[in-house]
């Protein structure tokens, strides 16, 4: 099994950031892709970005150039710097990890940008 705590969340204005964090914990060796998703009211959960064992990484266009992904494969841990945050951007945000063919989220954390 593997246990991913998230931080970071909050609340922030239009324009602001926020840095989501993200440590996994039990067994981790083998973790290959790592990644953050989100879902707001009403939708249903969406890739965010994500970043392979090998540094390669992959966003969702409406984030492309505002967020950038990156982990630390000795921490085992994966952070997601939200910069320029837009009302739309408001949504929980969850921690994804894959090791072993099985997927493994984490609980969540609020993201709320006002305008």
């Amino acid at each position: 099994q593997v246990q991913l705590v998230e931080s970071g969340g909050g609340l922030v204005q239009a324009g602001g950031s926020l840095r989501l964090s993200c440590a996994a914990s039990g067994m981790i060796f083998s973790i290959k892709d790592m990644g953050w998703y989100r879902q707001a009211p009403g939708k249903q959960r969406e890739l965010v970005a994500a970043i392979t064992s090998g540094g390669s990484t992959n966003y969702a266009d409406s984030v492309k150039g505002r967020f950038t992904i990156s982990r630390d494969n000795v921490k085992n841990t994966v952070y997601l710097q939200m910069n320029s945050l837009k009302p739309e951007d408001t949504a929980v945000y969850y921690c994804k990890v894959v090791r072993s063919s099985f997927s493994y989220w984490g609980q969540g954390t609020q993201v709320t940008v006002s305008s």
